[in-house]
């Protein structure tokens, strides 16, 4: 009965995220490059939303020195003004593949702990001639399991024609959110 008078009102289920399609973003990259000259520049974060309390500051404290274990990159926590906490990680340009792992592996962890709900969003991000603003972030919306463009210009504003062209130069690699009122704008994160 309950089914019967949500899809009645509307209402849907929500999409459970599959950040098993982070994995998609190495070969999405090589398309970007081509489509548009952008290349990865080797950041890429984890953006959510702090819990209270010791049991998340000791998980955030056990991610953050998983990733910088053995040859792992350093990783840095930033929170921005908004309250959200960043956790960045800078490899090699030319190591996507591993910076891939390392942000899913951000994700994973949060989500086991029963920190999903906290998990806002991923970003990975590109530069090249093609953004006038220095750079771009293909960003991973954790609760809509979808991807969008970011490219971000001084003075808080968008290039949104560019953000068109990456758009449909990874249609078919990713996917993409729709809706364009989702494209939420990052002023500054991290690694743009």
């Amino acid at each position: 009965m309950a089914r019967w008078w949500d899809a009645l009102l509307g209402r849907t289920d929500p999409v459970k995220p599959d950040l098993d399609a982070l994995f998609a973003l190495p070969s999405a990259a090589v398309t970007l490059q081509a489509a548009t000259g952008l290349e990865p520049n080797g950041v890429g974060s984890v953006c959510f939303r702090s819990a209270e309390g010791g049991a998340f500051s000791a998980l955030e404290h056990d991610v953050v020195e998983l990733l910088a274990t053995g040859e792992g990159p350093p990783v840095e926590e930033v929170r921005d003004s908004y309250g959200y906490t960043w956790l960045v990680v800078r490899r090699d340009p030319g190591a996507l593949g591993g910076l891939v792992t390392d942000l899913h592996a951000v994700n994973s962890s949060l989500e086991v702990a029963g920190f999903g709900p906290s998990l806002l969003c991923s970003l990975v991000t590109f530069t090249g001639s093609a953004s006038p603003g220095g750079g771009i972030a293909l960003v991973y919306l954790y609760k809509r399991g979808t991807f969008y463009p970011f490219a971000p210009m001084p003075g808080r504003r968008r290039d949104n024609p560019l953000e068109l062209q990456v758009r449909g130069a990874l249609a078919g690699e990713l996917k993409i959110e729709p809706d364009l009122g989702r494209w939420f704008p990052l002023w500054g994160a991290p690694g743009l």
